[in-house]
């Protein structure tokens, strides 16, 4: 049976300046590294025929079914705070979108698929290490309940891709709610053209937002969905890396795993992307940077706010500040299901902010730290464990107000996952995958996929690393 793909694609029906026209560059030899079988389902695709020589030609960029409108999509950004008018898709193909078995409008996109007029020089590819870690980390997120984008398929190029040496190329099969982003209303804003912010706005509410009306109300959706995402980010551990206005995506989800990682030792201002030299975007930063990446967004909608320009700066500015409000709900009502608390008190922020302290005066491990809460061996975690005694007499008097802390250790481990994809693992499973050896690849995407179980047989990957085996730096990998 062929391939067949019930394409609907709204983001090419929009003007030809939000984008280039073009296909995929062909690889040489393509064979599939692995295949997300439950989201092909989802998208209502047969696994069988993606496995197929017609579904890898797709998931690879050698061959676009009946129906795909391959494009580069257009997009401006501010980069660790410098304005690039022109961005785009540099090395990536929006193939199609699909509605899924929910009903849901999906893009497909492939990544490393070759040049584009967006390219900047590149050479359009990746190489297998950003495309595995964007698989399990995208993945990983997912079954960890965060919004974020899918990986449907890593396809392996049988080409080599020139970075700090020669290494195996490789494409991503991404799929999202849509690849919108503040950079993508940016685009058009800096060039001044009213009318293409205008379409950008009508296509995105009807995709994201059917429910609000007008630009003002956008603005205070897009501010709602972040504040909620990033709230979601602290209570992991998680550092995006590369809080880009490009990378900020308009509907809520996480786009663009290039130096991510989780936090093995907790402190605040953890960074771990070589590129961030100044800490921009810490993990104790990543709030107050998603309210400047909004109130750039809320600017590029500032003549359809109000035609009264100090209007629409009152309104777009006091819509922002909402973010702190929602934010700061969000964070509570993450800790306090972290601490198993089922009820909230007015004490509870100074309960939550005094186990970080302590957490990062200790060094104490942030994932082994809230896991063990749920089996009474958090204090393992502490290199003094006095330190989490003193603490966890408040923390028991608390939760005897509900019943105790056996009563809560269920819940505790329903929210707080046992695995994490730690940057070891990570790269322990390139640096295999490199020489050609994908079973470490697998067994981390088929534990990460039940993060909050327990997994006895593979508890080796719940551990933080051992003497020598810390990763301080991750890479863009473009």
């Amino acid at each position: 049976m062929p391939l067949q793909i019930a394409f609907d694609n709204s983001y090419a029906r929009l003007p030809d300046r939000f984008f280039a026209r073009l296909a995929p560059e062909p690889v040489a030899a393509p064979s599939l590294i692995r295949l997300n079988d439950a989201l092909a389902e989802q998208l209502g695709f047969d696994p069988g025929l993606l496995r197929g020589a017609e579904g890898v030609a797709m998931l690879s960029g050698n061959r676009m079914p009946s129906g795909a409108e391959p494009l580069a999509q257009a997009y401006a950004g501010h980069q660790f705070g410098g304005f690039v008018p022109q961005l785009g898709d540099g090395r990536a193909h929006l193939i199609g979108e699909v509605i899924d078995r929910q009903g849901r409008r999906r893009d497909i996109q492939l990544k490393g698929s070759g040049r584009t007029p967006f390219s900047r020089m590149g050479d359009g590819r990746a190489w297998v290490g950003p495309v595995l870690r964007e698989y399990l980390v995208s993945e990983a997120m997912h079954a960890l309940g965060v919004p974020t984008t899918r990986a449907l398929a890593a396809v392996s190029t049988g080409e080599w891709v020139m970075r700090e040496g020669r290494m195996p190329g490789a494409v991503l099969a991404r799929v999202a709610s849509s690849h919108i982003r503040v950079g993508t209303f940016q685009f058009f804003a800096v060039r001044q053209d009213i009318e293409g912010v205008r379409a950008l706005m009508a296509h995105t509410i009807a995709r994201h937002y059917p429910e609000v009306d007008g630009a003002l109300a956008l603005v205070r959706a897009v501010v709602a969905v972040q504040a909620r995402l990033v709230a979601r980010w602290m209570g992991l551990g998680f550092i995006h890396g590369v809080m880009n206005t490009d990378n900020t995506h308009i509907g809520g989800e996480t786009i663009d795993y290039g130096p991510c990682a989780f936090m093995d030792a907790y402190h605040p201002e953890t960074v771990f992307s070589s590129i961030d030299q100044f800490g921009r975007y810490a993990y104790a930063n990543q709030p107050q940077i998603a309210v400047w990446n909004l109130a750039q967004f809320a600017t590029c909608l500032l003549p359809l706010i109000d035609d009264d320009q100090d209007a629409a700066v009152e309104a777009a500015t006091a819509a922002v500040h909402d973010f702190a409000d929602h934010y700061q709900a969000a964070w509570l009502h993450e800790f306090r299901a972290k601490l198993g608390l089922a009820t909230a008190e007015d004490g509870d922020r100074a309960l939550i902010e005094g186990l970080l302290a302590r957490m990062a005066e200790q060094g104490a491990d942030f994932t082994r730290t809230f896991r063990g809460l749920a089996d009474g061996t958090a204090r393992d975690a502490f290199a003094a464990p006095e330190a989490f005694d003193a603490w966890a007499r408040d923390w028991t008097a608390r939760l005897d107000r509900e019943g105790g802390v056996a009563a809560a250790q269920a819940r505790i481990a329903q929210v707080n996952p046992a695995f994490i994809p730690r940057n070891h693992q990570l790269e322990a499973a390139i640096g295999a995958a490199v020489s050609g050896d994908f079973a470490p690849f697998h067994r981390l995407c088929d534990v990460l996929a039940r993060p909050f179980e327990d997994q006895p047989r593979h508890a080796d990957l719940g551990a933080p690393p051992g003497p020598g085996e810390a990763v301080r730096q991750t890479f863009c990998g473009t």
